[in-house]
């Protein structure tokens, strides 16, 4: 037997003293006295009196006493020393497994472990023995990380380096093996787990052996298997953490993007993956950047030279196939299906079924209440479950959310697996899931806006608004997830209300429009479902108040059901509709009309605060056709309503507009010679701009940040262009992150007009056709009209009156198109200006 590590810088031990050899013949003449002894006691026949018997046996027994003592060390008890097996090999025993071929990544986790052993190079004898467990998903490479690890560091354990696969094996197998492999004769039974457990810790005790065991089930499979002795080392793998005494946890990740693209490569060929590298990232980002899914993909493409990774990214695209393609043979080291198998099979029935329920939603990932909905059990014991799930490497935390809620999500591996498992019960627990997420998503919407949905809404805090804001925000995607299940399951009063509530939170925000658009056309057709006018109304309501167009066929329809069902503050609230959309299409005369009928029955049943916004849109109505001094009268009236009710979030709304009223009228003086007022007027103009920013600002209120920047941007100080020329295109990147197409759109179009009124021609032009582009794609051709008229206001800015004319004659046929008399006014004015 090998002795201790002896490091370089330690100095050579003090020589032992020689052990005396006992003769050969010693052993032999004790046995043969022993022999003799006992048949001599045990068939003596002769007839003689029992005390003789007795004499001649305690002669015998003295016999081999005294040949024993005869035979040793002169009868003086030996030192007690290092045990040794009498038939001890030569050579230290070395199990090991080999690196896999193709290792590769794994840096991060390498360094980490070299840490740890770095730190142990000296240990105490009061030390326990080094142990590092690591811990992770199947499939991900820790058996490959050990062996990679193990054999770096073989040259600190001169004793021997032992290695058991722990699955389906009991601790006593693996200890009879590692007791063998050290040389130890078990000549007889040497019973159960403890006795082994004695034996293993008597023959580790002085020596440095390495220990590798793999596929741990839990702690109690491993405890009888660690050695006691500080100069040992173990390594543990397992699914999940083993939370055994003194060691050191590691959880092994998947692959990052990059690891995964070179492990694809190895086996694959470089060149393939070079040539194709976006269907590379494709491939490994379907096998969720797992070591053993990637793997069985390089051998698929090993195999096949003629498939190009475009084909085999295309057959995993098919997620009924995708386990299929993932699967070289039916073995645990072949076959992502077998490996999850296997993790699926440690779990208990509660977890099974939870993640049979869980794959059924299609919600990238969920809060820990919705576990608890899915069993019908507590939200804190279905979150344990959850917890559980992620031990078991089957599930993993997403993080938290906005709100401070803790979210999780099946990797998606594993959920196509589960899906594949019969569960003859999902429509109950998702009806519960849909019910949780319409009682949260309705609080959310009222909160947030509670005068959308009954007269004189409650009145809600601006922590209140802002925390609907985060919740919609977090739970955006699952709730899109939940409308789509409602509407698959043909729950169709499930399907209206979360529509309803989804629209009323984008609407209030002015965020995720593409969802809101696609969400209001479902809640639309689940309302018809249902036969209830009422709801059907909302729904319409709902739709005309995102849809693009210019269109106010669903607003017009919506106003004939509530006038028909008696209900005054809805059909007041349709005729404002109706009266924006003319607006926005630059139909002010019948839009006006209609937002002054919108006022009269706001007032007529006592609500203030609708009353109050509509003479808002009725004063930007005005704006548009100059009618300044109307529009600030409509403003103060309004301003007046909501700091007297507190609201300051509209108030803060009401203070942009009258901002751009001011600045209406100081462009209007300037105009008219009168410099001094019309630089009053502007200050007035940034000082209520600016309230209005910061108190939007002070709430996370982006989008209103954003408008409230534009329209900084379109003061037209001219003292002041480059600053508005920055918060225009502010405004815009804001804007674009937001997904508000038509506000990028918008913000393009103040950016050319404030270029035009630089002289940067050039540069206004590039802008204002941009914004053309957008608005002719959105269908809004007041806008487009708007867009011709600044442009050919621009050229005459800039003296060039032969190229205005031909925008400016274009945009005059479209404001006669639309009956927009003012829009038509001031383009005539603009061409005498030209042909002067």
């Amino acid at each position: 037997m090998t002795g201790p590590l002896r490091l370089p810088d330690e100095p050579m031990p003090e020589p032992k003293p020689r052990r005396r050899r006992v003769p050969l013949a010693a052993p032999v003449a004790a046995g043969v006295a022993a022999a003799a002894a006992s048949i001599l006691a045990a068939s003596l026949e002769w007839e003689i009196p029992p005390i003789a018997k007795i004499g001649v046996t305690a002669t015998a027994a003295l016999l081999v006493g005294l040949t024993t003592w005869a035979t040793t060390e002169g009868g003086v008890r030996p030192r007690r020393q290092r045990l040794t097996a009498p038939d001890a090999p030569g050579r230290a025993p070395d199990q090991w497994p080999p690196v896999p071929e193709h290792f590769t990544g794994r840096a991060e986790s390498l360094n980490e472990l070299r840490s740890v052993f770095a730190g142990r190079r000296r240990p105490s004898e009061l030390e326990p023995p080094l142990v590092a467990s690591v811990y992770g998903r199947g499939g991900v490479g820790k058996s490959a990380l050990m062996a990679r690890f193990g054999h770096e560091v073989a040259g600190g354990f001169p004793d021997g380096r032992l290695y058991a696969d722990l699955r389906g094996v009991g601790p006593d197998e693996v200890l009879i093996g590692f007791l063998r492999a050290l040389g130890v004769r078990l000549t007889t039974d040497p019973g159960g787990v403890e006795e082994l457990r004695k034996l293993w810790l008597t023959w580790t005790k002085g020596r440095r052996i390495l220990i590798g065991l793999d596929n741990a089930d839990d702690g109690e499979q491993v405890k009888p298997l660690l050695p006691a002795d500080p100069g040992c080392a173990v390594i543990v793998t397992s699914r999940h953490p083993l939370f055994l005494m003194n060691a050191i946890d590691f959880q092994l990740p998947v692959f990052s993007e990059a690891q995964s693209v070179e492990l694809l490569a190895r086996l694959a060929g470089g060149a393939r993956v070079v040539d194709d590298l976006e269907s590379a990232k494709k491939i490994v980002g379907i096998c969720d950047h797992l070591p053993l899914a990637i793997s069985i993909c390089g051998a698929r493409l090993a195999t096949r030279s003629t498939w190009s990774l475009r084909e085999l990214a295309g057959r995993l695209a098919d997620e009924r196939r995708r386990l299929d393609q993932l699967e070289l043979a039916p073995r645990v080291d072949k076959s992502v299906r077998a490996s999850v198998q296997l993790s699926y099979e440690d779990c208990t029935g509660i977890q099974r079924r939870l993640l049979r329920m869980l794959s059924g939603l299609t919600a990238p990932d969920v809060p820990g209440w919705v576990a608890g909905a899915l069993l019908d059990t507590s939200e804190l014991d279905g979150g344990d479950q959850l917890e559980a799930l992620i031990d078991a490497q089957l599930a993993e935390c997403s993080g938290t959310d906005p709100t401070g809620v803790m979210r999780y999500r099946l990797h998606d591996l594993v959920r196509l697996f589960a899906a594949e498992l019969p569960e003859e019960r999902r429509g109950p627990a998702t009806e519960r899931v849909l019910s949780g997420y319409r009682h949260r998503a309705e609080a959310a919407a009222q909160d947030r806006w509670p005068q959308d949905w009954s007269r004189g809404g409650r009145r809600s805090s601006a922590e209140g608004q802002s925390q609907a804001a985060d919740w919609l925000n977090a739970e955006r995607l699952s709730v899109i997830a939940m409308i789509h299940h409602a509407r698959e399951l043909e729950l169709w009063e499930q399907t209206w209300a979360l529509s309803r509530a989804f629209c009323s939170l984008c609407h209030s925000l002015r965020a995720y429009w593409a969802d809101w658009r696609a969400v209001a056309d479902i809640g639309h057709a689940a309302a018809l479902r249902t036969g209830d006018r009422r709801v059907l109304g909302i729904a319409l309501l709902d739709r005309a108040a995102v849809a693009s167009g210019g269109s106010t066929a669903d607003a017009e329809t919506a106003l004939e059901i509530f006038t028909g069902l008696g209900e005054s503050w809805w059909s007041a609230r349709c005729r404002r509709t109706i009266g924006m959309i003319l607006y926005s299409g630059g139909n002010l005369d019948r839009a006006q009309d209609y937002l002054l009928e919108a006022i009269a029955g706001f007032r007529d049943v006592d609500d203030l605060w609708w009353m109050a916004r509509t003479q808002r849109n009725l004063a930007e109505l005005r704006l548009a056709e100059r009618r300044t001094t109307e529009a600030r009268e409509l403003l103060e009236d309004a301003l007046e309503v909501f700091e007297r009710d507190g609201n300051r979030y509209s108030e803060a709304q009401t203070l942009r507009v009258y901002g751009e009223a001011l600045a209406a009228q100081a462009r209007g003086l300037r105009r008219e010679g009168e410099t001094r007022a019309a630089a009053e007027h502007f200050t007035r103009a940034g000082l209520s701009l600016d309230r209005a920013t910061e108190m939007f600002k002070q709430r996370g209120e982006l989008w209103e940040v954003a408008r409230c920047l534009r329209s900084a941007g379109e003061v037209g100080n001219p003292a002041n262009s480059l600053v508005e020329l920055d918060h225009v295109r502010e405004s815009g990147d804001i804007l674009a992150a937001l997904g508000d197409s038509w506000g990028v759109a918008r913000s393009a179009q103040s950016a050319g007009r404030v270029l035009g009124r630089m002289g940067r021609v050039g540069e206004a032009q590039e802008e204002l056709r941009r914004a053309y582009a957008a608005f002719e794609e959105l269908g809004e051709r007041w806008r487009m009209a708007q867009c011709l008229r600044y442009l050919g206001e621009a050229h005459l800015d800039a003296a060039e009156r032969e190229a205005a004319v031909e925008p400016l004659e274009r945009a005059r046929e479209i404001y006669r198109s639309l009956g927009n008399e003012a829009g038509t006014r001031r383009t005539l004015e603009l061409l005498r200006r030209a042909a002067s």
